[in-house]
């Protein structure tokens, strides 16, 4: 799941600091997501989800399919 937000992100070209803006979180707590170092909260997971046009369940891993 890690991996798949930060490859989202970097295809974007955006820095952690716009996604943790976007979070309402730190850098350092969106720097955190990202690495596996603390769990994303499933408000934190449904706004990446609708920020990136993509399922919770392609987020999480549990599907190839990005579309929702």
């Amino acid at each position: 799941m890690y991996q798949r937000i930060r490859d989202l992100r970097e295809d974007k070209d955006l820095k952690q600091q716009d996604l943790a803006k976007l979070l309402n979180v730190s850098q350092t707590t969106y720097s955190r997501y990202e690495s596996g170092a603390l769990d994303i909260p499933t408000s934190a997971l449904i706004k990446l989800s609708a920020f990136y046009d993509v399922s919770v369940d392609y987020l999480l891993g549990l599907s190839d399919k990005k579309q929702k």
